[in-house]
Parts: C-alpha cells; sequence; structure tokens
C-alpha cells in the first residue's frame, strides 16, 4: 500500500524546469529496439557516422528521477532485485505505471534518460564517453524481426539508415570483442507460447539474429564505459564481476567434449578454450557443449570490487542499461547523478559504499532466486506441451 501511495504522487509529465536542465534530444532520430512482447522500453540509441568514425548515444531510462532512495518504491525494488520473466507473466521490480508508463521509452512521448555518448575511430575503438541528464522523443519502437528486416533491406528513411549505421559499428565491436578472446555463448531462445486461458500452445526457438547482437554490443560498450568512468572518478560502484573458472570443472568440460570426439588442448588458457569452442560451432553437439561449458564457469554476480569479467574479457564493466528491470542499474544511475553533480564529501561516499556494498549482495541473491524460478516454470510448461504429444515422433 505503502509503495501505490508513492506512485500516486508521481506527475505524469516532467516539469519545465527539469526539462530546461537537460539535454534535449527530440530532434535526433533516437529508436528502441525489443522483443515483440516488450512494454518496458529502458533503453534507445542514436548514432552518427563521422568521418573518422561514429557517434553512439546510448539512451537509458532515468529510473532514478522517480525512484528515490529510501522511498517505498526504493524498498521494494531492492527487495524485488529484479523482473522475474515468465511464459504468461511478468512479476515487475517496478509498479507498471512506471515500468509500462512513465519510464517507459514509448514513441513520439518526452521520455527523461541518462545518455552515454561515445566516439569511436573506424576500427571500434571507443576514443571518449560522456554522460549527461537528457529527454528525448523515441522515433520508432521496432521488434527484433522489424529491425532484422530492415538491415537486409534497403529501405530509405531516418530510421532505416539509423538501424544499418549501428550494424556498421556494431559488427566491427563484435568482431574486435571475440578477437580478444571473449566466449561465444549465445544461445537461440526457446520458449512456451501461451494463450489467453494460460494453455501452452507451442514451442518457439527464436535466433538470436544480428538485430539482437546490434543491441547486445551498444549496450556492452556503454557498460564498460560507465564502469571505466565511475572507476576513474574513484567512486562507490557495483561492477559486474565474473571471475577465472574452476581449474578443475574444466578439466571436466574438457573430459567431456573428449568424448564426443573434439580435439582438446590446455583449455585453462582462453585461446586453446576458444580454439574448442570454434570446432563445436556448427555440430549437433553445439547447444550441449554449450551448455556443459557454461556450468563449468562461475556464476555472474555483482561486487563493489572490479574483479573483472571472464566471458567478456574486461577488467571493469557494470550493469547500467536496464534500471527498470534490474535493481544494480538503478544504483548505478545514482552513483553516477552524484558524479555528474560534482558531490565529493567523505560522507556521501562512505553512505554510498555502504548503499553498493547491501545492493550487490541483495541483487545477487535475488537474481539467482529468479533464474531458478524462470527455468522451472519454463520446463513445466514446456513439459505440459510434451505431454500433449506423447506418442509422436519429431525429427
Amino acid at each position: 500500500a505503502s509503495v501505490l501511495r508513492e506512485l500516486e504522487t508521481l506527475p505524469q509529465n516532467p516539469s519545465p524546469g527539469e526539462l530546461a536542465r537537460r539535454e534535449d534530444w527530440t530532434d535526433r532520430t533516437v529508436i528502441t529496439i525489443d522483443p515483440a512482447s516488450a512494454r518496458d522500453f529502458d533503453d534507445a540509441i542514436s548514432i552518427t557516422a563521422t568521418p573518422s568514425g561514429w557517434t553512439l548515444a546510448v539512451h537509458i531510462a532515468d529510473v532514478s528521477h522517480f525512484v528515490r532512495p529510501g522511498g517505498a518504491l526504493d524498498g521494494e525494488a531492492l527487495r524485488r532485485g529484479n523482473s522475474t520473466y515468465l511464459p504468461d507473466r511478468v512479476l515487475p521490480m517496478l509498479p507498471p505505471r512506471l515500468s509500462d508508463d512513465l519510464c517507459s521509452l514509448r514513441p513520439d512521448v518526452v521520455r527523461l534518460t541518462k545518455v552515454c555518448e561515445m566516439k569511436f575511430d573506424q576500427k571500434g575503438k571507443m576514443l571518449r564517453a560522456r554522460f549527461a541528464d537528457a529527454f528525448i522523443r523515441s522515433k520508432a519502437r521496432l521488434t527484433y524481426q522489424e529491425a532484422f528486416a530492415m538491415l537486409k533491406g534497403n529501405d530509405k528513411g531516418e530510421v532505416p539508415s539509423t538501424v544499418r549505421e549501428a550494424w556498421n559499428l556494431a559488427s566491427i565491436l563484435r568482431r574486435n570483442r571475440y578477437a580478444k578472446g571473449a566466449l561465444d555463448l549465445d544461445f537461440p531462445e526457446v520458449r512456451a507460447v501461451m494463450d489467453k486461458d494460460g494453455r501452452v500452445t507451442g514451442i518457439i526457438t527464436e535466433e538470436y539474429d544480428e538485430s539482437h547482437q546490434l543491441i547486445e554490443e551498444c549496450m556492452l560498450a556503454a557498460n564498460e564505459a560507465v564502469a571505466l568512468a565511475l572507476k576513474n572518478g574513484n567512486r562507490p560502484t557495483i561492477y559486474r564481476v565474473h571471475e577465472e573458472p574452476d581449474s578443475s570443472k574444466l578439466f571436466e568440460f574438457g573430459q567431456l567434449c573428449k568424448l564426443y570426439g573434439y580435439p582438446v588442448h590446455d583449455i585453462g588458457q582462453r585461446q586453446y578454450l576458444n580454439e574448442l569452442m570454434k570446432s563445436i560451432k556448427g555440430s549437433p553437439d553445439e547447444q550441449l557443449l554449450k551448455l556443459a561449458l557454461l556450468k563449468s564457469l562461475m556464476r555472474a554476480r555483482y561486487d563493489t570490487e572490479p574483479l573483472g569479467h571472464y566471458g567478456l574479457v574486461l577488467a571493469d564493466y557494470a550493469h547500467f542499461t536496464s534500471p527498470i528491470r534490474r535493481y544494480p542499474d538503478l544504483a548505478i544511475h545514482r552513483i553516477l547523478s552524484e558524479m555528474l553533480l560534482g558531490a565529493n564529501n567523505a560522507q556521501m561516499t562512505k553512505d554510498f559504499t555502504d548503499f553498493a556494498a547491501r545492493a550487490s549482495e541483495q541483487s545477487s541473491k535475488q537474481e539467482v532466486t529468479a533464474v531458478r524460478i524462470e527455468r522451472d516454470v519454463e520446463d513445466l510448461y514446456k513439459a505440459e506441451y510434451m505431454h500433449n504429444h506423447l506418442g509422436e515422433v519429431y525429427m
């Protein structure tokens, strides 16, 4: 009840004073790309080709403007830690009025954002990044399928051109990432489809195509840029960490691959692990062995120390791009706001250090719970679907 009462006090539209202190991006081509079923759009992109490379702007819904520290909304968001996505419903971290309305970067309405604007050279090297409070008016809400069609087509107009230009940069960023040794652990999403009465009507596979990869690379770049900025600014930070794997578990994974007939060298060295995964790619065993590798690795989590991200081959990484559905992102927005305002007193630093530690621990715990629930429910619905097809043969 206290959360809902606080929600009623939030204005529908930002005040003129709030807009006046922010950068106006409403005349730029800013777009969102999300699943067809999505209702909370928390990230948007804008890109411009330059003679020396690209300028990429990643706009993220400014949830921290609405959810203030110590309030009922904040307490409930921290308790939940994240949104949990099930085939027939979403258990949201934030009430729908925020997640689906006030914070959602819907087309043709003014929305408040935090923008990470990055300059890249023609080889995909990030030259610099800056951050600001802004407001946008999204020009288009695209699904992944619509964006993919634009990538493969030659439609004219600012929106298709933006999608294709973004892929020009993203494809380079992706190639660079794998050249550095990042692990390719992308999976096609297999999920249950429900009717309005909650019955399973089918199982579909959604391929992880270039439209998904485009958005992923833009978000990875922004997340790394924020982590570096906060670290260099000596600010307390919630890092997304993925520690080095246990050597005995990697050895067991290597033995499994040998049973499937793949040559295995010292996969404790990233070079040989990547060579092994390349030899598996495209084979009938690929998904099974990718899953086995995932189970051999450490679980990614949140920490106040920059322990690095093994899978992405990054020394500094944070979650900044999904504050509607993940509490650490909301926390990072607050810490970034204090840095943008120039706040630097000792008490504030101590308060944020304590806050970051609590948020890291709670968010890591809640993430484990949410992932278990999502997998269990998906398995339940898949079993229900298969139960109705007992005796049938599939090739």
